[in-house]
């Protein structure tokens, strides 16, 4: 299975989400650029998580850096070791193929417009008089002393190294000519790691356990707009998931059943009938399950896996129009469902819709948009001034408007938990100072699920 995410930073909370269901991460970089701030903090997240990350330098057909000086960056940003599995022979207009290091063979590139169809190959040993015929002079001599270079200065294979997150196999390529995926995804099959066990309450779940048991990072609605369904989808952490099975909600305790299995590839999907440990199960309808609950035929079983992140933006959103208000409220209530914004109600106030808060100001113009096409309803954005959020944890005296700073508001998240508003940093930190009875968090409790406002 394998599972796209957004790049942009306004997205990274649907990125992380997608992070705890993954057992390995390729971690895509502009051979152009190099290492950006995104990357930077996603690979964060995997080092924390102990997520193995396979590399793919991307865009070799068009001016890159030096793959050394690429090499280089990875260790001294990320204090990652690498193992370029395959080397680029030439760059931009001169870029020619890449040359697998391992298993000694020249794969060159023939360039395909729009990359409507894999590039074709061919494949010979570098020593091969047509190579030379086929490379300029220059870029064949560079190549013979990089691989020179490698060899004696460059670190060796380890694939134990590669499971614990310490050593990156490293591809080239360019994705939008198709060339060097395969190679990329040949490789990832060989050195990825098999579904490992998941930790919860002490203890270990394991992959092998018969017991089926798994958890929804992911819901998305309207992916096929004649239907109009809701997906939940659903990693398999152990057992053997079965069309139209029954197992526990455990967030309600109920019984469901699940028959209506899928398999998705973009827009595309089938019925599914079974699964197993580390697959990607798509369940359409169940109008109940939120993001983080967990399905298992084991009630005492109970995943904490899906990271709440502290928005940095607030707005509201308003109906354009009295009569698409049903609208605008059944498509803002399933979008809340999905996670792209978070909700939040201020305390002492009649408000009809609730306060959203996002990691960036994107999030909510994708909102907009998809009230708009998904459920004809148009919608107005009034932003809000407030650039902080932080979640009660203990407080030992009553806490009102009265107590907090200039702007500072009071609210409930769609859990129920306290959070204050703050303007900006300095008057939370302000206000930690002068109230240090009361005990703030920059991450959402997790004794309460999630629900939407």
């Amino acid at each position: 299975n394998l599972l796209d995410t957004p790049g942009h930073r306004d997205f990274s909370e649907d990125t992380y989400r997608v992070l705890t269901a993954v057992d390995a991460a390729v971690m895509v970089i502009d051979a152009g650029k190099g290492i950006e701030s995104q990357t930077r903090k996603l690979f964060e997240v995997c080092r924390q998580r102990g997520v193995p990350i396979f590399t793919f330098m991307n865009k070799l057909d068009r001016p890159s850096r030096d793959p050394l000086l690429l090499l280089d960056e990875l260790e001294k940003v990320l204090g990652l070791q690498s193992y370029p599995v395959n080397w680029p022979v030439g760059n931009g207009p001169d870029f020619r193929g890449v040359y697998d290091r391992r298993a000694r063979q020249l794969h060159l590139f023939e360039r395909v417009p729009g990359g409507a169809y894999r590039a074709p190959l061919q494949v010979s040993d570098l020593a091969d008089p047509a190579v030379k015929e086929k490379i300029p002079d220059q870029t064949y001599a560079q190549l013979v002393e990089e691989l020179e270079t490698l060899d004696i200065a460059g670190a060796e294979f380890n694939h134990e190294a590669v499971l614990a997150g310490q050593l990156t196999p490293v591809f080239f390529g360019s994705a939008v000519n198709n060339f060097g995926v395969q190679l990329l995804l040949d490789g990832f099959l060989n050195f990825a790691p098999a579904p490992k066990a998941r930790v919860i309450a002490g203890r270990d779940v394991n992959p092998e356990n018969p017991d089926f048991s798994g958890f929804i990072f992911k819901i998305q609605a309207n992916m096929d707009p004649k239907h109009r369904d809701r997906l939940a989808f659903v990693r398999v952490c152990s057992g053997k998931f079965e069309r139209d099975m029954t197992v526990i909600h455990t967030r309600t305790g109920k019984k469901v059943r699940l028959s209506s299995s899928h398999k998705l590839f973009g827009r595309d999907r089938e019925t599914m009938d079974e699964a197993y440990a580390g697959d990607v199960v798509g369940l359409v309808g169940h109008g109940e399950f939120r993001i983080g609950d967990t399905l298992a035929q084991d009630p005492k079983v109970v995943y904490d896996e899906i990271p709440r992140f502290t928005p940095e933006c607030f707005a509201w959103l308003h109906s354009a129009s009295t009569s698409q208000f049903k609208r605008f409220r059944e498509g803002l209530d399933q979008l809340l469902q999905e996670g792209v914004v978070q909700a939040y109600l201020l305390k002492n106030t009649g408000q009809r819709v609730p306060l959203l808060g996002a990691v960036g100001p994107l999030q909510f113009e994708v909102v907009q948009y998809r009230l708009a096409t998904e459920y004809g309803a148009e919608s107005r954005l009034e932003h809000g001034a407030w650039k902080a959020l932080r979640w009660v944890i203990e407080t030992d005296k009553e806490l009102d408007d009265q107590l907090l700073p200039t702007g500072a508001r009071l609210a409930t998240d769609s859990a129920g938990h306290t959070v204050i508003l703050f303007n900006d940093d300095w008057s939370c930190n302000f206000f930690a100072e002068r109230n240090p009875g009361v005990k703030l968090a920059t991450i959402q409790p997790r004794n309460a699920p999630d629900a939407a406002v």
